[in-house]
C-alpha cells in the first residue's frame, strides 16, 4: 500500500492499519533493533511509578475508545 491510498484513508482504517502493522511488527524478532538505554531507563521508571500506585491506568480497550474519540473516529 502507497502513501497516497494511506493517506486517502479515514481516521478510524488508519488506526486500524497501524494495529495490525504493530501487531506484525510485535511478531517479529529477527533484525529487531536494540532498545536504547534511554528508553530501558524510562520503561523501569514507569513500571516503578505504577507499582508505587502513582500511575493511573486503564483497560487497553477503554484507552483504546478513548483516543480513537479524540482522533474523531468513534
Amino acid at each position: 500500500m502507497a502513501y497516497p491510498e494511506i493517506a486517502s484513508l479515514p481516521v478510524a482504517e488508519k488506526l486500524q492499519l497501524m494495529e495490525n502493522l504493530w501487531d506484525a511488527l510485535c511478531r517479529e524478532t529477527q533484525g529487531a533493533p536494540e532498545i536504547p538505554a534511554w528508553h530501558q531507563d524510562e520503561v523501569e521508571q514507569r513500571i516503578a511509578r505504577l507499582a508505587r500506585g502513582e500511575e493511573a491506568t486503564s483497560p487497553w480497550d477503554e484507552a483504546k475508545k478513548r483516543i480513537r474519540e479524540q482522533a474523531g473516529s468513534a
